[in-house]
């Protein structure tokens, strides 16, 4: 049984069943132990010599209204598949993989397609950068289009390709990955969620790719207007502090981490596997998570400068990875 607090918390979070069925990201019992963390102090202060980044928070901002044009795109769908081919047609000319299976779910078999695109650098190492693209599938038939959940995502990371495409790299290999299965099909939990990242992880520990990761930055739920990006203790703490170190050089450390919490999203397969991690998640979208998984996650609801904030705090994090 969950403590007074705990209940508190979930009951903040709009973790309970809505009219439309369960599937929120839920906050951690306890938080995963990071395996290789290491306290803040060991970061060293790096110069803040460099060019500030700068991405281009009106196309990110287009790139979510085409997203939602598609209307509901939860994993079987042909809303979905279309998705797919869109962010694909912004990766023409880059380094693109796929890792594609077929999802065994409590509501049958559905195919499932995580898309990665490799941004080669100098230093031996990767930095993974990622975020969902599909929608809620309880929701699929009440008009849900995901514009907060799935859609800002799937469009920063397609913005952050522009940023990297075509320039060389003096650092760690960047690798955006476009997540799939991430929401649940029936009701949250340890077997019914996060299916494309499990997959992944797996395969990556198989194939030596796994301990070639250096950080997996992920992002949730960033283009809410009123943002307040939530410090995960399922993260790395000291990934966490370098995001916020990002974030308080480009002057944005007042949308960071107000409220503490737990929260059990894509980056759980890698963190149990030991690499770093960092959700960022803005798990309080509307007063008291009240558009979260409704109807009511529009357009309307975003705000460009969400995702310039966020997609410049992840620019610079991987900056100081870098030189770290």
């Amino acid at each position: 049984m969950a403590s007074s607090l705990g209940a508190i918390l979930l009951a903040l979070l709009g973790a309970c069943s809505n009219d439309h069925g369960s599937n929120a990201k839920l906050p951690a019992p306890t938080a995963v132990t990071p395996q290789n963390s290491s306290p803040a102090a060991a970061i060293p202060a790096p110069p803040d010599s460099g060019p500030l980044p700068a991405i281009d928070a009106s196309r990110a901002m287009q790139y979510v209204r085409e997203i939602v044009g598609f209307g509901t795109r939860p994993i079987g769908s042909e809303a979905h598949k279309k998705l797919e081919n869109y962010i694909l047609s912004h990766l023409k000319g880059d380094d693109v993989v796929d890792d594609a299976f077929t999802a065994d779910t409590v509501e049958g078999k559905f195919p499932v397609r995580n898309i990665i695109a490799k941004y080669p650098g100098t230093k031996d190492g990767i930095i993974v950068i990622a975020g969902h693209y599909d929608t809620n599938y309880p929701l699929r038939n009440v008009g849900y289009v995901g514009a907060n959940d799935g859609g800002s995502t799937t469009a920063l990371l397609l913005e952050i390709a522009n940023q990297l495409r075509g320039k060389k790299r003096d650092g760690y290999s960047v690798w955006l990955l476009w997540t799939d299965g991430e929401e649940a099909v029936r009701t949250w939990s340890d077997s019914d969620s996060i299916y494309g990242t499990r997959h992944l992880a797996d395969q990556w520990a198989t194939d030596g790719t796994l301990k070639q990761i250096k950080a997996f930055l992920l992002t949730d739920m960033i283009g809410d207007a009123d943002l307040n990006v939530d410090r995960d203790h399922s993260s790395t703490p000291w990934l966490e502090d370098m995001v916020l170190q990002a974030a308080t050089r480009l002057g944005y450390q007042s949308h960071f981490f107000g409220r503490e919490i737990a929260v059990e999203d894509d980056h759980i397969p890698f963190m149990k596997r030991g690499v770093p991690c960092a959700d960022l998640i803005d798990l309080d979208y509307g007063y008291n998570n009240v558009f979260h998984h409704t109807p009511q996650d529009t357009l309307d609801k975003l705000s460009p400068k969400s995702l310039e904030i966020v997609g410049n705090t992840i620019l610079e994090t991987v900056r100081l990875l870098d030189r770290r």
